[in-house]
């Protein structure tokens, strides 16, 4: 790598710094009881099961770690939890991926021959982004770790590093089975520039991938939600399995006609690139094109969360159009820093990203925090507990955690040996009438149980109480 390229000592101390700020907000947000099984008590229970060396099916999906998108680097987290086990960790290195992705644009800036000054702006553009900022904040997710990978598979590919290239797209992949249309759209701008051998790389590594996911790894895992199962629940207008899905897909465009909401689809089109667009010139359009089978998908589903820009769908988006940006700028990579654009992403972050949460929505349960911790401090580390949602990842690191919902399977009380609900606030997923049946049906069983202020209820089997009845 050209030294000239190599981001200079403060850049590296401005990622420390933005790396502290996202952890404190999302490590603020967790003690503010604002996290959820969904998922941050679900990847917490599984890295824990793995580090104990135990099968790692979570209790809430009876799924195995694997079957939940092929996400095979989930397994490397299990190694720090091996000697501390905290969800921390996962907090920390998203914020730390986050942060650190401003290094390789920084690297991609330089290539393309962009001033000092230029690449700055290219990181504080990245920084900008709303996605990022909601993204850390939206629990925990394993493909946010590898978008410092994607930012350097546009270095890798500039500077013909092949393997180097290819490596990185393997890492993408071992982060979540969805980054297979980023590795796709990768092999699509392959396409557009020409490079035939590096486009069939892309595009045969992704489908074999995908190939093997649907038709051995996740049959052979029985119970997956991942696959094609999946790809039913986003489509299940297109068909009941992955391989329906892209037959109708082919054979059936009306379908999608008849389904989409167009209307919801250019308002988010907008949302993913009104903070950016500006910078984009025509030379961004290969790099723009590589993005599109992502964004088709996320068009195309039925979860509403995919057309957001606070959940995770659209993060490696924003790393494609902040490439795309520098592309724009690489047309005059001497000019003076365009202040107005900058100006007007800022005002986009303002706008769309969430910092106002923790003035409103991310205080309403500060009455429950010192119930929660005395609850929470009497509950064994062995017991079979259903909680709330909010609570879980709080309490995930157990062989069995659950938590009522109004949809889907109901929680039988014999499977559980403690009760942590709280009926007037029963968090997401749940009901009051859902809670406050479980709560009955304990006390009508003898078990022992304890109430607080704020609604909260803890009840225990009489013989797995760790609590001094008064």
């Amino acid at each position: 790598m050209d030294t000239k390229a190599c981001p200079p000592r403060r850049l590296s101390l401005a990622c420390l710094a933005i790396f502290l700020l996202l952890w404190a907000a999302a490590a603020t947000r967790h003690a503010l009881l604002q996290s959820n099984a969904y998922d941050l008590g679900l990847f917490d229970q599984w890295i824990w099961l793995a580090s104990q060396g135990l099968p790692p099916y979570s209790s809430m999906e009876g799924v195995h770690l694997l079957a939940d998108h092929g996400a095979w680097a989930l397994y490397l987290a299990a190694i720090p939890y091996h000697f501390h086990a905290s969800v921390q960790w996962l907090l920390a290195s998203q914020a730390a991926g986050l942060s650190l992705t401003a290094l390789p644009l920084w690297w991609v800036g330089r290539q393309a021959g962009l001033t000092p000054k230029l690449c700055w702006l290219i990181c504080t553009l990245w920084w900008l982004q709303p996605v990022v900022f909601n993204a850390n904040l939206f629990d925990f997710h394993p493909e946010v770790w590898v978008m410092p990978a994607l930012a350097a598979c546009y270095w890798a590919s500039r500077a013909k590093k092949a393997w180097l290239w290819f490596g990185l797209l393997l890492l993408l992949l071992g982060c979540r089975d969805g980054l297979v249309l980023v590795v796709v759209g990768l092999g699509l701008e392959q396409a557009l520039r020409k490079r035939w051998i590096w486009a069939f790389a892309a595009i045969g590594l992704a489908l074999g991938w995908l190939a093997m996911l649907n038709h051995w790894l996740y049959p052979w895992l029985k119970g997956s939600t991942g696959g094609p199962k999946a790809a039913g629940a986003l489509f299940s207008y297109l068909g009941d399995s992955f391989d329906e899905v892209l037959f109708n897909l082919i054979t059936k465009p009306q379908l999608l006609i008849e389904h989409v909401d167009w209307i919801g689809g250019l308002i988010y089109l907008l949302l993913i690139s009104i903070a950016v667009a500006p910078f984009w010139r025509r030379n961004s359009l290969p790099v723009l094109m590589g993005g599109l089978p992502l964004v088709l998908v996320n068009l195309l589903s039925e979860e509403s969360p995919q057309r957001t820009l606070i959940h995770h769908y659209s993060l490696p988006i924003a790393v494609i159009a902040v490439v795309a940006a520098i592309d724009g700028l690489a047309v005059r990579p001497k000019q003076a820093v365009p202040w107005r654009l900058l100006t007007w992403s800022t005002i986009c972050w303002v706008a769309l990203a969430k910092p106002w949460f923790f003035s409103g929505p991310y205080l309403e349960r500060l009455n429950a925090l010192t119930p929660s911790h005395e609850a929470i401090a009497n509950i064994p580390s062995s017991s079979r507990l259903a909680t709330t949602s909010y609570l879980a990842p709080h309490l995930s690191q157990r062989i069995a955690i659950d938590f009522p919902r109004r949809k889907g399977k109901s929680l039988d009380l014999e499977s559980f040996d403690v009760l942590l609900l709280n009926p007037k606030d029963p968090g997401w997923g749940s009901s009051q009438k859902h809670q406050q049946k479980l709560l009955s049906k304990a006390k009508q069983a003898g078990w022992w149980c304890e109430s607080w202020d704020n609604g909260l209820e803890l009840c225990q089997r009489s013989e797995h109480k760790s609590i001094k009845q008064p």
